[in-house]
């Protein structure tokens, strides 16, 4: 089971966007897809048709509730939730002076029957804070939409920063899955421009799919569907296939790396 977080400190970046239909476009090539809405604003939850999750995410940090007992089914083939509310928002004082509490995720989320997913994508919130955190020290990698514009190139590298100071100090097997150039429009030099720099300056770490600037992305969260079913033709979501494809390709390269690392313990 691969586990990832999808992250960014800058707000509309494409966290939401890319967690609900990259895990949609997961669903549609056979893997079982777990989404986790980090996000106080509980956007991934709202698109997906649950309105109000109540303190359910928040007692599995206060109180140890069993993540599992939060799952609900989606109508997009393959994909389940684990819906977040607006109590997440008094998470910081909940957990202040909780010894251990950036580990708290970790442990809830290894209590989950990882034969029942392929995949965990958690959809984190616009900060680098406590839920952040929990989430960087509970997955094996990171997922970093990044919107087409050149201010979005400064925040990029603070969060790379958080990430690495997370691997080194608390949890050591954490890598980048990739970068993803996100709202691109392509009729611009300017968004060309940026991914060309993002290419140049993390290379193989940037996907080599776009998610263009697309009307259709920004409709379909009004009517509770992921891009492939709202609309299965558009540019969203042949973007967001194309996305899935390359994710489903570093699985090999993944599963390469456990055989070697078992072999040598």
């Amino acid at each position: 089971m691969r586990s990832i977080a999808i992250v960014n400190q800058k707000g509309g970046s494409g966290k939401t966007t890319t967690a609900v239909n990259l895990a949609a476009a997961l669903g549609e090539k056979d893997r079982r897809v777990l989404v986790v809405d980090l996000d106080p604003q509980a956007s991934a939850s709202n698109w997906y048709g649950v309105k109000d999750a109540g303190r359910g995410l928040l007692e599995v940090f206060t109180d140890g509730r069993d993540l599992a007992s939060l799952v609900q089914k989606t109508e997009a083939p393959g994909v389940s939730i684990v819906p977040s509310s607006s109590w997440l928002v008094g998470i910081e004082k909940a957990l202040s002076g909780e010894v251990g509490a950036e580990t708290l995720l970790r442990k809830r989320t290894g209590d989950l029957d990882a034969g029942k997913w392929d995949y965990i994508l958690i959809d984190c919130p616009p900060t680098l804070g406590t839920l952040t955190i929990n989430a960087l020290t509970a997955v094996g990698e990171v997922l970093v939409p990044v919107e087409a514009h050149v201010m979005a190139l400064h925040g990029l590298m603070d969060l790379i920063r958080t990430v690495n100071a997370v691997k080194e100090r608390l949890h050591p097997p954490l890598r980048m899955a990739g970068i993803l150039a996100c709202r691109v429009d392509a009729r611009t030099r300017h968004a060309l421009d940026v991914v060309a720099e993002l290419r140049e300056k993390f290379l193989r770490l940037v996907y080599r799919t776009i998610i263009r600037e697309n009307v259709r992305l920004a409709e379909c969260p009004s009517f509770g569907v992921p891009i492939t079913q709202y609309d299965p033709d558009s540019h969203g979501a042949e973007d967001y296939r194309s996305l899935a494809g390359e994710v489903i390709k570093q699985e090999k390269a993944i599963a390469e790396r456990s055989k070697h690392g078992t072999a040598k313990a």
